[in-house]
């Protein structure tokens, strides 16, 4: 585990991103003036993604071994074609939203809905509408370079056709419509061969790739302080074994993303209690409201409202609490591949193990009495 980290006021307040707060970007990529795509909104959050407007305000810059943004699309809005290198998670806030991939995007449709989370393979072709106005999608961008993006050839041909150019180092050159800029090398669209070397993915394939709400398998006790006072909070895993210290739990995907992905959720009253990591976190909140007060030695804290974020950095103390009349649902985003173990303040250990309860040498939930004498 890292030093201590001790989060000031300032600290805390750059971290914290509310939804009020966020500043659009109408111009974060090359399709934005193709006829049925100019309504795009981009809200970059933490890192600065894949977005192609070298004038884009990033809230949050430091790396976190993964990158996050925000878009909302009115209906009927089309965000085109184009692949990743790295993963490309959507968590659905709201509004419906029809997901299509392949090199023409006819392999397979799927419909994400709220509370939905679909994540889309690495290198391929993908590209998504908004079927209501309410729509919001947060996205959550594998690793801290991830490399831009390949617009489909079709995107690149038409973005020309009104002005929007994409050079070899990924920014967006506008022209007069039709005109080719001059003295720029342009991003060259991809040949028939290496297009169809492309991995083709079923319906069926890209279905468990998605997680309903109804798919969620909740962890009644996730965690070393499930039963206690304060604790309480459930754990549902979509990516990644991430922070759960129930051995008997399971993640929908395990293939590498460079984070894991869980929701969490609690009772007015519930939380986690106090504890730290040494990995990169954030927390986005869907519903009720998430108080989260970091440090041991001067606490300083937050309260969260749906779509509020904050970004916890490596090595600090926190502990979180549902506030309000309302049950509090989170998402929780995690730095790394691996198992992310937890160090729990010495009081939260203690009074486990008083209640019966204490962690293995494999760093899962465990009768204390069984463990007595063989960990220290």
């Amino acid at each position: 585990m890292p030093a201590e980290v001790v989060v000031t006021p300032e600290e805390l307040a750059y971290r914290t991103i509310l939804r009020k707060d966020l500043k659009e970007d109408r111009a974060a990529f090359l399709d934005t003036k193709i006829p049925g795509s100019e309504a795009k909104i981009n809200y970059p959050l933490i890192g600065p993604g894949v977005s192609e407007n070298a004038d884009q305000v990033i809230p949050v810059t430091e790396p976190h071994g993964f990158n996050l943004g925000g878009a909302v699309m009115p209906a009927g809005v089309v965000n085109n074609l184009h692949l990743h290198f790295t993963a490309e998670v959507f968590v659905c806030f709201a509004g419906e939203w029809q997901f299509r991939w392949g090199v023409d995007g006819a392999d397979g449709e799927a419909v994400v809905s709220d509370g939905d989370v679909i994540s889309i393979p690495t290198w391929i072709f993908r590209g998504f509408t908004s079927k209501t106005d309410d729509a919001w999608l947060f996205t959550a961008l594998g690793r801290d370079e991830s490399g831009g993006l390949i617009w489909a050839p079709s995107v690149i041909e038409k973005a020309a056709q009104y002005g929007m150019h994409l050079s070899a180092d990924n920014k967006i050159i506008e022209t007069e419509p039709g005109v080719a800029p001059e003295g720029v090398e342009l991003i060259k669209p991809l040949s028939a061969d290496q297009l169809g070397a492309l991995r083709r993915y079923s319906v069926d394939e890209m279905r468990e790739r998605l997680a309903k709400p109804a798919d969620l398998v909740w962890s009644e006790k996730p965690f070393l302080d499930s039963t206690l006072p304060g604790g309480g909070a459930q754990l549902a895993l979509v990516v990644g074994y991430g922070l759960t210290e129930d051995r008997f739990q399971r993640p929908r995907l395990s293939d590498p993303h460079g984070m894991s992905l869980a929701w969490l959720r609690a009772q007015p009253g519930q939380g986690v209690g106090q504890h730290r990591l040494a990995q990169s976190q954030v927390l986005i909140v869907k519903s009720g409201r998430l108080k989260v007060s970091l440090n041991q030695d001067s606490p300083v804290s937050v309260e969260l409202g749906p779509y509020d974020t904050l970004s916890i950095p490596v090595g600090a103390w926190r502990s979180f609490e549902c506030v309000g009349e309302d049950a509090t649902q989170v998402v929780l985003l995690t730095e790394g591949d691996g198992r992310v173990y937890i160090e729990w303040a010495a009081p939260v250990v203690a009074e486990a193990e008083a209640n019966g309860v204490a962690l293995d040498p494999n760093g899962y939930l465990a009768p204390a009495s069984l463990l007595a004498g063989r960990t220290s």
